[in-house]
């Protein structure tokens, strides 16, 4: 760990203090330009912030992760995208839950075609926040967070289906704010999405579900997985109707047992493949920047699908009203006015 930097001093000093870094303190990101024994840089700032410091962190010769979402648009992504491009750097963007076994054991499931073609997706992203989550003085605006639980709760939900299934060809969503008054933003949105080959995924993005049950289910031609884990394969009997296929599930089962297990999940895994790729030079990472630009390109049809009540094709070409953030700020539902004061400067996050 070479520095700490952020723009409130005591809490980085903290934080050093916390992990017992042996490290810099600074408050401006540009002090790191041109410190030459920096090789990677997270970016853990509000959304608002990750497209200018990315950029400039990338052209000037340093590795980036940046946390989700990736930025506030298609524009900033598309300026990140340059930057790495031009330097060569790794750009990655935070993806942790692929990192996760039973998210992982899904996916080469999937890629193992023992479910068969899958047909319908069902994403629960399920969380649930009080009134006061969006006190903090950046959440709950269009402006400053970039919308509501779709961007900022059922980001991680949509990368992993993208990563499994890829982009939709069509959009179609709703969404409100029911439960946060002290909120411009949605607090639940729902999605459809329709692929070229008949397929049909939904997802719901949630911050008003008590329980925050969260799970991925995929219906395949031959049999249904799940996470949290659940199997079911079925045959047809003379009939049509269903006749349980225990040999199949067996063999899923044990296509399952039989997958290497990752050596580090979560964040430490998506480090460990960020550190690794920059080790060994291949500069090969599992979420690159595209990954995450696709992940704000639905999320952007999600929002534009509730705000036209127009399904929305994909992709969303560069004269799209939502492929800038003014666009979009443009257009956004003020569902609620955020009148409760921010919290002091000293208690920012």
């Amino acid at each position: 760990m070479v520095a700490l930097i952020n723009r409130h001093e005591d809490k980085a000093i903290l934080l050093r203090d916390k992990f017992q870094f042996d490290c810099k303190v600074m408050q401006d990101y540009k002090e790191l330009l041109h410190e030459e024994d920096i090789d990677l840089v997270s970016i853990c700032t509000p959304p608002q912030m990750h497209a200018e410091i990315a950029s400039d962190l990338l052209s000037a010769g340093k590795h980036v992760l940046v946390e989700k979402p990736m930025a506030m648009s298609l524009e900033e992504c598309d300026q990140m995208l340059a930057a790495a491009a031009e330097s060569g750097c790794i750009l990655s963007v935070v993806g942790q839950n692929r990192f996760h076994e039973p998210n992982w054991n899904l996916k080469h499931i999937l890629d193992s075609g023992l479910p068969g073609k899958i047909v319908h997706a069902q994403v629960d992203s399920y969380h649930w926040r009080g009134e006061s989550y969006y006190d903090l003085w950046w959440r709950g605006t269009w402006e400053q967070e970039g919308g509501g639980c779709t961007l900022n709760h059922g980001v991680h939900h949509m990368d992993m289906l993208l990563w499994m299934m890829g982009m939709p060809q069509s959009v179609q969503a709703v969404m409100s704010n029911t439960s946060h008054p002290n909120s411009e933003v949605e607090d639940i949105s729902i999605a459809i999405l329709s692929y070229a080959d008949g397929s049909l995924a939904q997802i719901t993005s949630s911050v008003i579900h008590h329980g925050e049950e969260r799970q991925m289910v995929f219906q395949g031609e031959h049999a249904r997985i799940s996470s949290p884990w659940k199997v079911y394969a079925s045959t047809a009997k003379d009939n049509g109707f269903p006749e349980r296929n225990p040999a199949l599930e067996t063999e899923i089962e044990a296509y399952r047992d039989g997958i290497e297990p990752l050596l580090y999940s979560g964040f430490e895994g998506q480090v460990d493949n960020v550190l690794t790729a920059i080790e060994n030079g291949s500069h090969q990472v599992l979420i690159d920047g595209q990954d995450g630009r696709n992940v704000l390109e639905l999320i952007t049809a999600v929002y534009e699908a509730s705000i036209t009540k127009q399904p929305v094709s994909l992709p969303l070409a560069k004269d799209n009203p939502f492929y800038t953030r003014e666009g979009l700020l443009a257009h956004a539902p003020r569902f609620n006015a955020k009148t409760r004061p921010a919290l002091k400067a000293s208690e920012q996050q």
